[in-house]
C-alpha cells in the first residue's frame, strides 16, 4: 500500500512542480496573451462541449483529429507491416527496398509536405470515394494531412517489423520445415507471432510519431477543424490559454494511446521479458 502511494507520489511529483511554476511565472509575468494562468486554462478544459474560437468545440475537435491520425495508422500499418516482413524474410526483398528506405527514411515528414499539397490540394477523404458521402467527418479527413501522418507512422513499424521478422531463431523455423511446414504457414504461423512483440514496439513509436505530425498536418489549407488547427487558429489570435489547452489535450490522448499499447505488450508478451 505504501509502496503504491509512494510511486503514484513519485509519478505525479514533477508535473505538480511544473504546474506550480507556470503559475508562479503567469503571475509574474502578468500578460495572459504570453502566459495565461493555470485556471484560465483549466477553465477551458472544464467545458469540452462549448464552442471556441473555430466554431468547433473541443470535443468535436478531439473527435476530428482522432478520426485522422486511426484512419492513417490504419492504413500505414496496412503497409509497413507486410512490407517489413517480405524485407525482413527474403534478403532479395530486402536488398531491393533496402536502398529506398535508407534514403526516405532520414527526411522529416514535414519536409513533404509542398509536395504532397500539390499533389493533393485539398482533396477529402470523401471525394474520392466511389460513391456520394454525406458523412461531415469524412470530408474533414484531407489526404495531405493522411500522407504526413502516415509517413511519420510508417518507418518505424517498417524498421521495427525488419528487426522482428530477422530476429526469429532459425532453429524455430528449421524445426517448423522439417515438420513439412510451407512457406506460407511459416510467415503466418511461425514468423508473425514471434514478430509481434518487436511489431508492437514500432507501432508504439509511430503512433507517438504520427501524433506529434498530426499538429503540422491540421495546419495546412483545408484544414477547417481539428486540435492542430484549433492551436493555430487560436495562436493567431492571441488565445494562449486555448493554445495551452489544446497541447495539454494531445499530451494526454499521446499518453493514453501509449498507455494501451503497454497494456497489451505487458498483458500478451510478458513471456519476451
Amino acid at each position: 500500500m505504501k509502496a503504491g502511494l509512494f510511486k503514484l507520489l513519485t509519478r505525479f511529483l514533477l508535473p505538480g512542480l511544473l504546474v506550480m511554476l507556470w503559475e508562479v511565472i503567469a503571475i509574474r509575468i502578468g500578460k495572459p496573451g504570453v502566459l495565461p494562468r493555470v485556471e484560465s486554462v483549466f477553465a477551458v478544459l472544464e467545458h469540452p462541449s462549448t464552442r471556441v474560437l473555430t466554431g468547433n468545440s473541443l470535443l468535436e475537435c478531439i473527435y476530428v483529429s482522432l478520426a485522422r491520425v486511426i484512419v492513417a495508422f490504419i492504413l500505414a500499418i496496412a503497409i509497413a507491416v507486410p512490407t517489413g516482413i517480405f524485407m525482413g524474410r527474403y534478403q532479395v526483398v530486402k536488398n531491393l527496398g533496402d536502398s529506398l528506405v535508407e534514403l526516405f527514411r532520414p527526411v522529416p515528414p514535414l519536409a513533404w509536405v509542398p509536395l504532397i499539397l500539390a499533389w493533393t490540394g485539398i482533396t477529402s477523404l470523401a471525394e474520392i470515394l466511389p460513391w456520394r458521402v454525406e458523412n461531415a467527418l469524412l470530408w474533414n479527413i484531407q489526404l495531405s494531412m493522411l500522407l504526413i501522418i502516415m509517413i511519420g507512422v510508417f518507418f518505424p513499424v517498417l524498421l521495427n517489423t525488419i528487426h522482428g521478422v530477422q530476429s526469429v531463431p532459425p532453429q524455430i523455423i528449421e524445426a517448423a520445415q522439417t515438420l513439412g511446414a510451407r512457406e506460407q504457414t511459416l510467415l503466418t504461423r511461425v514468423i508473425l507471432p514471434q514478430a509481434l512483440p518487436c511489431i508492437l514496439t514500432g507501432t508504439r513509436i509511430g503512433l507517438g510519431v504520427g501524433w506529434m505530425c498530426l499538429v503540422a498536418a491540421e495546419m495546412l489549407p483545408g484544414s477547417t477543424a481539428g486540435l492542430g488547427y484549433l492551436i493555430w487558429y487560436a495562436h493567431e489570435l492571441m488565445r494562449t490559454d486555448i493554445v495551452l489547452a489544446g497541447i495539454i489535450i494531445i499530451g494526454l490522448i499521446g499518453t493514453a494511446f501509449d498507455q494501451a499499447l503497454r497494456l497489451i505488450e505487458s498483458t500478451y508478451f510478458s513471456w519476451i521479458e
